[in-house]
């Protein structure tokens, strides 16, 4: 499938290891993840280094690098492919042999010759096939070192300088060229997109920090995997390239300004990857609605076990309860219900959905039926008119409305599930015990019936469904509310025999 079908670019990063993972692979891995690819890697050299330099450089037989490179292009399809370290001529005429065979829609080439501590890692040989690789690459990354090499010409000192390389070598080689002016003195750090005859500049200010290894290889990477999320189909356009590089840079400077945080090796550190997703996604993985119900329905378990206990539920199952003390619960029923519907009524104004607009409105309507069909069954004409809350009813009420004040819906609708869920539970597990004769059993019969199962199924998708997509400060308010509710459930069903 292409880029615009999944909306994830495929990156491929052919480079060497770093085992500090601040560079090599370990980096264009990282950079990939973090600007919105899915990235794969090829090793071309095993490098032992860390935050002080290199220490030495181990190439595998070329026949592997081969096997690697053909295993992954005979089974995924690649939307952009990432260069970095090609340690000698055998890797680097590699290297072409297989983009020759594959030809990559999209092929960033970071000519990894001279590392940020001055250590080689190109071999003098191999510079002349890096070159021939020119041709088929569509941007070149180098640093201003590097430049100076792929120019033939002395490092540049000036920015002037640097982009007068960078028009030679796109001239020369026809490529793209991404001038760097991080190795330059001063505070500007300008980038450029440089080819023969137009340059598109990048400003920006240098980052006080020694943290900056595998900023090349970052770099590069980043705008591999932001130009081929950019490109459907057909080859990149300038335009493409600068918005892909412009996007690359703001996510770089925000991972170097966060550098000094990781505090890895005692010499120039990496840097950041991922300190802008940490800092505003979290770490948390963000659960789904199933996962929401079960931990918040285990969360009550002891609110439910105490609910079953109640001398109230147990008469109730077993049909020894009281008359008057059903009598009593239903008229505080009736005028819990009559204030419910009107948290369900908002609940449906505050709604962001046509369907929960309608299913709330639908419940606030059922609320009202149960009250009118249900409890006047059992309560005679004008009694209810002389009934006053209990003080368990008044404080589920105030809870209720406190939840729906300021028109928080996600909190406002934690808060009425339980009156579903609770009563269903209550009423599915005590309806087996009933019989024709059982002197309760249209109580057990309304909140057993299908039609009330079916409501508060669909309340806990939606429930859980909001709290599953919300951030952890909201899903942490909605489980309370939740929970609040349900000790009230219990309290209610423990009054009418207190005292």
């Amino acid at each position: 499938m292409s880029v615009a079908a999944t909306g994830i670019a495929r990156v491929l990063s052919i480079a060497g290891t770093d085992p500090t993972g601040g560079a090599g692979i370990q980096a264009d891995l990282k950079s990939i993840a973090a600007t919105g690819g899915y990235g794969m890697a090829v090793v071309t050299a095993l490098v032992a280094q860390n935050t002080h330099g290199v220490r030495s450089v181990h190439v595998p037989p070329v026949a592997f690098l081969a096997e690697q490179l053909h295993a992954v292009s005979d089974d995924v399809r690649i939307d952009a492919v990432k260069i970095g370290m090609l340690a000698d001529v055998h890797v680097t005429r590699t290297v072409r042999d297989w983009l020759t065979q594959v030809n990559p829609p999209i092929v960033v080439l970071d000519p990894v010759m001279v590392a940020t501590s001055g250590d080689r890692l190109l071999t003098q040989d191999a510079e002349q096939a890096l070159r021939e690789l020119l041709q088929q690459v569509h941007l070149v990354t180098p640093n201003v070192p590097e430049l100076a090499i792929l120019a033939g010409a002395p490092v540049a000192t000036t920015w002037a300088e640097v982009l007068r390389q960078a028009q030679q070598v796109a001239g020369e080689h026809g490529v793209l060229v991404l001038a760097k002016g991080g190795h330059l003195a001063g505070s500007l750090v300008p980038d450029a997109l440089v080819d023969a005859y137009t340059v598109r500049e990048f400003p920006g200010m240098r980052i006080d920090t020694p943290n900056t290894h595998g900023t090349g290889c970052s770099f590069s990477s980043a705008v591999a995997t932001r130009v081929a999320a950019r490109t459907s189909t057909g080859a990149p356009s300038l335009a493409d390239w600068a918005d892909a590089i412009a996007e690359a840079k703001l996510w770089l400077t925000e991972s170097i300004t966060h550098a000094d945080d990781l505090a890895v090796g005692s010499g120039h550190g990496p840097i950041h990857h991922f300190a802008g997703l940490w800092q505003r996604g979290g770490v948390s993985t963000r659960p789904t609605p199933a996962r929401v119900a079960e931990r918040w329905w285990e969360e009550i378990r002891d609110i439910r076990t105490a609910t079953d206990d109640l001398p109230f539920v147990r008469g109730l199952g077993d049909g020894s309860l009281p008359r008057e003390a059903f009598v009593w619960y239903l008229a505080q029923d009736a005028l819990y219900l009559s204030e419910y519907s009107r948290m369900l009524a908002l609940a449906s104004r505050l709604a962001p959905s046509a369907a929960e607009q309608t299913f709330w409105a639908a419940s606030a309507q059922g609320a009202i039926d149960t009250e009118l069909e249900l409890h006047t069954s059992w309560i005679a004409d004008g009694v209810l008119a002389g009934v006053l809350p209990s003080g368990t009813t008044t404080a589920y009420l105030n809870h209720l409305v406190a939840a729906g004040a300021g028109g928080d819906y996600p909190v406002l609708i934690a808060a009425l599930l339980p009156c579903f869920w609770m009563y269903q539970d209550v009423g599915t597990r005590l309806h087996p015990l009933s019989h024709d004769a059982h002197p309760y059993r249209s109580w057990l019969d309304t909140y057993a019936d299908e039609a009330f199962a079916a409501a508060t199924d669909r309340a806990i998708k939606i429930v859980t469904t909001v709290a599953a997509a919300a951030d952890e400060p909201t899903r942490d308010r909605m489980a309370r509310a939740f929970r609040a509710s349900a000790g009230h459930e219990r309290e209610f069903f423990a009054a009418p025999l207190r005292g």
